[in-house]
């Protein structure tokens, strides 16, 4: 149990920070910086409990890459979905009350592949600095998990909202940052990316063999 909760709390906080950056702030460049820092100190705080996803598609790649326990991962999409529902509904009920929002209208075409494109990015680094055998006990995984998200957000964010996250998208969407029409966008583009990193990487991180004398 204590697992779900760190990825309800992660969760929670970053589609909180991703929702009062993105409604009635005017943050202009401070979000970008606000949502990759907030998802840095969640992944640092909850990392030795969880793993620290917070992140439906970054629960896929760790799935196939072998490091969470098939019986695990409902309980932490569950987790990680609630938690993006219950930001939003504080965002649009007490934070931002009364805001005006405007949503985001992205091109099909581009906002899949900058979804695509990122979110493997994110599930990569993910799975290179917080899984590999070649990175283990490290203490900069927070940190670049953070900025994989930053750097998203900044190039891409004008095209697709920059959510490299199913569960974020469904908390936008909840906000009406989004709209229910282009979920669809978000969950295919973004599940697909955590399963093309997920495969990447164990093709090139071989599982390490025994050394042996000739």
């Amino acid at each position: 149990m204590n697992k779900y909760i760190a990825e309800f709390i992660g969760t929670f906080f970053l589609v909180l920070t991703v929702g009062c950056t993105g409604i009635g702030a005017g943050a202009g460049v401070i979000a970008p910086l606000a949502i990759g820092a907030a998802l840095m100190v969640m992944v640092f705080a909850g990392g030795h409990i969880s793993g620290g996803h917070y992140n439906p598609a970054v629960t896929l790649g760790v799935l196939i890459r072998g490091k969470v326990k098939p019986a695990d991962a409902v309980p932490y999409w569950i987790a990680q979905f609630v938690a993006a529902l219950v930001a939003a509904f504080l965002v649009m009920k007490c934070l931002r009350l009364g805001a005006p929002v405007t949503p985001i209208a992205p091109k099909m075409g581009p906002a899949l592949l900058a979804e695509f494109l990122f979110t493997f990015a994110l599930v990569y680094v993910v799975l290179n600095s917080a899984t590999a055998e070649g990175t283990s006990g490290n203490s900069f995984y927070g940190l670049a998990i953070g900025m994989t998200v930053m750097t998203g957000a900044f190039a891409v964010g004008d095209i697709s909202g920059g959510a490299f996250n199913p569960a974020v998208a469904l908390g936008i969407t909840a906000m009406g940052i989004s709209t229910w029409n282009n979920i669809w966008i978000y969950l295919a583009a973004d599940l697909a990316g955590g399963i093309v990193a997920a495969i990447i990487f164990k093709m090139i991180n071989p599982p390490v063999s025994p050394i042996t004398s000739d």
